[in-house]
């Protein structure tokens, strides 16, 4: 669907993306992350041919993006973070022009633009100006130019940034149904918002890709051990005596607990060891009952500031590697 190779892009002295290199497979939902300064808006304005790379290739179902740009930007429906709207024309007006743009037949357009429409949901407003709009219902009107001429893959940058709760969980919703017929890579700020609607997360620092993987691989693959928070009513020592003898424990950390006659513990594990069972039972048989118990994970968050900070990906893997060796 996409293939990006040994992708490079300068300006002056500063490199902005570095030898990035990846593939984007067709029928899922990809985020595209990184902090500020890390080289997306910049990968995703080469993707759409907006423009050029100082190196490398860009292929888009088999378009070289400079070579071929025409027939690679059939490919692809685009929204940058600020959409570009024509002020002064009506919802209706502004769809129809863009339609001309992207060269649709005549005879078609009327009715994609009519389904385009329900589907992003403005029909209701196809009649007013654009400047009157609200941001969700300008992002709605940006988002089904996108979609104009049902491309194969479809690039967001940022789609939900300063909507409210409200209209971001309806571009949200809006996101997941375009998924279901189109690729779609989506820029975002808000991981909570990428783990959610994403089948694949692409991670970038400093122009370097550093990781992709599936939500669940990514957390997955950098916990090292599971950790446990209990709440026990009884004393710390009795407590401490029953956990300690159990098998698969790293370390245990004790604390005073807010409720009465309780302490807190935190319990580091083994991550090929699930103590819940056991636990349960060697502190009942102490009459120690749990009054809350819960498994703490690896957050996309933990893992996005993990691999941001100075090494990449495969530098991380490399150290990790060399420190089991020694």
């Amino acid at each position: 669907m996409i293939e990006v190779e040994n992708l490079v892009k300068r300006y002056g002295s500063h490199l902005a993306v570095d030898h990035l290199t990846f593939q984007v497979e067709p029928g899922k939902i990809y985020g595209f992350l990184g902090p500020n300064g890390a080289g997306k808006s910049t990968t995703m304005n080469i993707l759409t041919g907006y423009i050029a790379a100082t190196e490398g290739s860009v292929k888009i179902n088999g378009y070289d993006i400079l070579k071929d740009a025409e027939e690679a930007k059939k490919c692809i429906g685009y929204l940058p973070e600020i959409p570009p709207l024509y002020q002064d024309m009506t919802v209706k007006e502004y769809l129809i022009f863009a339609a001309a743009l992207k060269k649709i037949s005549k005879i078609k357009f009327k009715e994609q633009i009519d389904e385009i429409m329900n589907l992003t949901m403005i029909s209701d407003i196809q009649d007013r100006l654009i400047k009157n709009l609200s941001k969700g219902y300008k992002q709605r009107v940006g988002l089904a130019q996108a979609v104009l001429g049902y491309p194969d893959v479809i690039i967001l940058d940022e789609p939900t940034v300063g909507l409210d709760p409200k209209q971001i969980i309806e571009i949200r919703d809006l996101i997941k149904k375009l998924g279901e017929k189109h690729t779609v890579i989506l820029s975002s700020h808000i991981l909570s918002e990428v783990q959610a609607i994403c089948d694949e997360i692409m991670i970038i620092s400093k122009g370097k890709l550093v990781a992709c993987d599936t939500p669940e691989g990514l957390t997955g693959r950098m916990a090292k051990s599971a950790q446990l928070e209990l709440t026990i009513m009884g004393s710390e020592e009795k407590a401490e005596r029953a956990i300690k003898g159990l098998k698969g424990i790293q370390a245990v950390r004790f604390e005073e607990s807010s409720e009465k006659d309780c302490v807190k513990a935190t319990i580091q594990t083994d991550l090929s060891e699930d103590i819940r069972p056991s636990l349960f039972y060697v502190l009942a048989e102490e009459k120690l009952p749990i009054m809350s118990l819960n498994r703490a994970e690896k957050s996309l968050e933990d893992v996005f500031l993990a691999l941001t900070e100075t090494d990449t990906w495969e530098e991380k893997e490399g150290k990790q590697n060399h420190d089991s060796d020694l």
